[in-house]
């Protein structure tokens, strides 16, 4: 027996919504890896990580059940990174370690690669 893709109706609205929704999370992501790792103040270092991984967070909820599982899977992997540093042992130090800011912008440019990539299917 054939199984075929079974697809809810109107999702691809909602795959386009959260692309479009994806754009304005990429900034926000951005900005606070910035605001991390530019800042030597501990609470501003860790509030911005903390706000970056409560974003990934929303994405990696949603990004897989709408089709986007490798940006599903990579933001998840930023959030756990970000989870690491905030309750480990290093969470006390005034630091932004450079691996967060390497896997947030891994997440940025793949993402930004997928939105991308689903405009020129759209105009197509």
């Amino acid at each position: 027996m054939i199984q075929e893709k079974l697809e809810l109706p109107g999702i691809e609205r909602i795959r386009a919504r959260f692309l479009d929704m994806l754009k304005d999370r990429q900034s926000a992501i951005a900005e606070h890896a910035l605001i991390a790792w530019e800042s030597d103040v501990l609470d501003e270092i860790n509030g911005n990580l903390a706000g970056a991984r409560t974003i990934l967070h929303q994405i990696a909820g949603t990004a897989g059940s709408l089709g986007f599982k490798d940006l599903g899977v990579r933001a998840r992997t930023c959030e756990v990174e970000i989870d690491a540093h905030l309750n480990g042992p290093d969470a006390d130090l005034a630091i932004c370690p450079a691996t967060l800011i390497f896997v947030m912008d891994t997440f940025l440019q793949e993402s930004e690669a997928l939105i991308a990539a689903n405009q020129q299917t759209v105009s197509a």
